[in-house]
């Protein structure tokens, strides 16, 4: 048995929308054992998936298949991430919490001083 990778995608809920799976499958931001793949792509399992979305990327081994969305816990069980993946988006993750400590945010917000202040140095 084989299913579409957009819908598959879509199944696993890795996006809201069935279009999103398929604008990422044509923006090659989906690779299916190595390879791009376009939308009517079939895929099958144990196929190797790679996922770029937004700053996440995920390699995903693909376990079940489904081609209709339903609950959380049936798409958990479609799919399973390799270990390299999950330490690749914890290490990342890391480094984007160790970045706020270095560029904390303000206490407050600019008032009308500090606005114009800041408009002046900019060369507004």
């Amino acid at each position: 048995m084989s299913v579409r990778i957009d819908k598959w995608l879509w199944a696993a809920r890795f996006y809201k929308m069935r279009s999103l799976a398929t604008d990422a499958c044509k923006g090659g931001h989906i690779m299916v054992n190595g390879m791009r793949c376009k939308p009517a792509k079939l895929v099958q399992l144990g196929d190797e998936i790679q996922i770029q979305k937004e700053q996440e990327s995920f390699t995903v081994i693909i376990t079940g298949l489904a081609e209709k969305r339903s609950s959380a816990k049936i798409a958990q069980g479609l799919y399973a991430e390799t270990p390299e993946s999950i330490k690749y988006r914890h290490d990342l993750n890391e480094q984007r919490k160790f970045q706020t400590y270095l560029a904390p945010s303000p206490e407050k917000r600019p008032d009308k001083r500090d606005r114009r202040k800041i408009q002046q140095f900019k060369g507004r």
